[in-house]
């Protein structure tokens, strides 16, 4: 017995993929897939590395292979170079924010994957503030501002959607954001 014939739906989902595959950039893919009504994107500037990204990571729950590669690489610990597999569910955690506040510009990211050396660096020299076992090392974690958005509502919009853990930095201008269990401080 033959399955039936893909919907045209899948057929073009498929073609996409294939697009992504050849290779992440493609011209014709992006604005094709940014299109689709189930696309989930993001938009970010590394304030360190001074990179900015911005792509379609998702159709619905359907994370894109070639999209979370650059977004690990995009993410990777600005210190050392190391790139580490960051968690899909924390980039559905930043579109949703991003949803929640109406929002268009980019993120500034501060700080996304941290390698266990560079944990261990800023714990000895930063005087507090770095969590031994950070998140940041799992992927699991990014710190985050969004110009055009008070720090504090960022913080709210985080919280209000019960994804992780949500920190409050208005010192140092970011929050941090994770996947971690539901907590706030």
């Amino acid at each position: 017995m033959t399955p039936p014939p893909p919907s045209p739906r899948r057929r073009f989902l498929g073609h996409c993929a294939r697009w992504l595959a050849a290779g992440a950039t493609l011209p014709q893919a992006a604005p094709v897939l940014a299109s689709l009504p189930d696309a989930r994107s993001l938009a970010l500037e590394h304030t360190h590395t001074r990179e900015q990204i911005a792509l379609v990571y998702a159709l619905g729950d359907t994370f894109l292979t070639p999209a979370l590669a650059s977004l690990n690489h995009f993410l990777r610990d600005h210190y050392s170079g190391e790139v580490g597999p960051m968690d899909p569910q924390l980039f559905h955690l930043l579109h949703r924010v991003r949803q929640e506040l109406g929002a268009q510009q980019p993120f500034q990211v501060i700080s996304g994957y941290r390698s266990p050396g560079t944990n261990a660096t800023l714990r000895e020299t930063r005087g507090g503030g770095v969590a031994k076992h950070s998140l940041h090392m799992d992927g699991k974690a990014i710190d985050v501002r969004l110009p055009g958005v008070p720090l504090a509502d960022l913080r709210d919009a985080a919280r209000s959607l019960r994804g992780g853990g949500v920190g409050f930095y208005p010192r140092e201008q970011f929050v941090h954001i994770d996947t971690g269990r539901v907590r706030h401080w």
